[in-house]
Parts: structure tokens; sequence; C-alpha cells
């Protein structure tokens, strides 16, 4: 990847903790991780962080990186984490949402924030405050912090041309997060699936559609070889925060400049994860439309069907979660102060002809 960033950030951290390098404990982070780092952006920010944390800690820091299954199952991750079997771990909130309902607002949200505005929230309103302490509520110890954002995702893919509502009931589909409650809500089944599963679920019939991330991982699960349409906008995903949690032991045994370290250097892993998501789609799509995918923007009617659905959805979640309720809320007035900036800053962006 390349590194911007980074000639600017050593340099700051060096000045900043001159001398501090002699007293610090070198310290291995062992790093399971939810997606392989062959991914494009999704699995490959956390390599950049591993890249670069030995060089920038002046040897003191050193990520090992363990891709699915190596080390932990990735649904374990976040508990393997708190009770210190290894030191770090790299996912996304919403990998938690079966144990923590209200952590799927901490990763991707239907309707939701683009980038910009969603790392508006994270940085400068409550985002990060909200997030760890809902990770504390859960008893998880564990340093949690934003380590990436990802560009917006596809709708899905499916066999048939999807023109109303009714079309999407009876089907069976793999969807991830708070997106597959709304699809759950117009008659689809919807079942979690990791990436490598999606291909051989479609070919034995398990699943009629699915959705996974952006057009260029897509491409790397081969799912244009089984399901032709796809659909855009991603109105479940438009930006998808990706999260390093670090057990708190081993954070507290870090130096005020280890974790300074860490704690730019995800900043700065962030910034190349939408830049490189932003560069390297509309090839993919090129390509897609030579090979045959047929790419298709939802009609009017169908994104205000989903966005009915999902204010229902918010509704019945914020009744019976607190915590739901509580983010959510915060998320939701952050959005409306933003609003009026928002409203005014932009120029008009036209719907694209697909």
């Amino acid at each position: 990847m390349k590194k911007f960033p980074l000639l600017l950030l050593s340099t700051l951290i060096a000045g900043s903790f001159s001398g501090a390098v002699m007293a610090e404990k070198k310290m291995l982070l062992k790093t399971p991780i939810y997606y392989n780092s062959v991914l494009p952006s999704l699995g490959s920010t956390i390599k950049y962080v591993s890249d670069n944390i030995q060089t920038l800690s002046g040897n003191t820091l050193k990520m090992k990186i363990y891709e699915p299954n190596k080390l932990v199952n990735p649904k374990e991750i976040l508990d393997a984490v708190s009770t210190g079997k290894v030191q770090a771990g790299y996912a996304t909130a919403g990998n938690w949402g079966g144990k923590i309902p209200a952590a799927r607002l901490f990763s991707a949200v239907p309707f939701g924030p683009e980038a910009p505005e969603y790392l508006a929230w994270f940085y400068h309103g409550n985002g990060n405050k909200l997030h760890q302490e809902l990770y504390d509520d859960n008893n998880l110890n564990v340093k949690v912090q934003v380590c990436g954002v990802l560009a917006p995702e596809t709708s899905g893919w499916f066999k048939n041309e999807i023109n109303k509502p009714e079309d999407l009931a009876g089907l069976k589909m793999r969807f991830f997060g708070l997106g597959a409650l709304v699809m759950e809500k117009l008659g689809v089944s919807t079942v979690g699936l990791p990436g490598g599963e999606i291909f051989p679920a479609i070919e034995k019939g398990v699943i009629d559609a699915t959705e996974f991330s952006m057009p260029v991982v897509d491409q790397r699960i081969g799912v244009k070889k089984l399901l032709n349409y796809n659909y855009f906008p991603g109105w479940h995903q438009q930006a998808t925060m990706m999260e390093l949690i670090i057990n708190k032991d081993t954070w507290k045994k870090m130096s005020e400049r280890q974790q300074s370290v860490i704690e730019h250097l995800c900043k700065s892993a962030t910034l190349e994860a939408i830049a490189l998501g932003e560069a390297i789609q509309a090839p993919v799509m090129k390509q897609n439309i030579e090979d045959g995918v047929i790419n298709k923007y939802w009609s009017p009617e169908m994104l205000s069907t989903f966005k009915t659905k999902w204010d229902e959805v918010v509704i019945e979640q914020s009744a019976a979660d607190p915590a739901f309720k509580k983010i959510h809320d915060d998320l939701a007035k952050f959005r409306k102060t933003y609003d009026l900036w928002e409203s005014n800053a932009f120029l008009p962006r036209p719907k694209p002809s697909l």
C-alpha cells in the first residue's frame, strides 16, 4: 500500500516522544482477523497496520496477523481478546451483533452516514466514546478504536431483476448486519455466511442471492459467475467501520508513546482504506459489464420501501434494547445538526446511468 501519511506521522511521533523508546518493553500483538488480508480494503487495511507498526514504534511493537481460523475462529475473536487468549483482533463491530445487538450501529447503518459524516461522529461527536462504553457495559476487557472505513457496498447480487418489493419475497439471501432485519421484513430469509462459503452456497441452492462487500471484493469470491444482476446503491452499508480491539491489560502495559503509535497508525490506516476503496471500484465494475453483469440502480419505489422498513426496525430495536436507543438517538441527533451543512455544502448528485 502507498504510505503517503506515514512519513509525517513517523516524524510527529518521534519528535513528541524522543527518548521514550529506551524505557519501553517490546511487545508482540498476536492479531487474528475476521476477513482474509488479501481482500482489498476489507482485509488489507490491518496488513497496512502490521507492516508499519514496528518502524513507527521504534521496534518496540510488532503485530503478527493470523488469517481467519488460523488461530481463532473469527466469531470468537472478541472473546479471545477480552480473555487475553490473544492480544488484539481485527473485525467490524457488526460481527458481534448476535451477542451485542447495538454493536451493529458502530459497523454500518442503513440509510446512514457516508464515510466523512460517520467519521465526524466517531472522532468529533460521541461515536468513539459510546463505542468503548458499549463494550465496557458488556464486561469486555478490550480497548476499541476505529481502524479503517470501507467505501459503499453493492446492494446485492440476484439471478433475476427485482422490480417491486414482492419480487424479494421468498428469497434466501446472505445478508449482513442491520440491513438483514430490513430484508426479513420484506419476506427474505437471511443468513450470515463468511465470504468463502458464499459461492458454494449459491451453487448448491442453499441461497438464491447475496450481498457481501464492494465490487472489488465481490470479484474475489466469484459471485458474478452465478448471479448476473448487481444492484446499487448499497443503502444498507454506505460506509462500514472496521475496528482494532486490544486486550485492556495489554493496552495498559504500553507506554503512552506506544499507545499513540497505534492510535495515529489506525487513523492513517483509515485514510488509506477509504482512499484505496474509492480508487479501485470502477475498473472492476467496467470489467463486470464486459463479462455480462447487469448493473442496476434501485428504483425510487424500492429505496422508499427499504427506508420505510428500516424506520420500523429502528423503532423495534430501540424498544427492545436501551443501548441501541441511546446510540441511535445520539447518531440521529448528530446527523440532524450535520444536515444543515450537508444540504448546503455539496453539489447535487444526479442518479448515475448504469
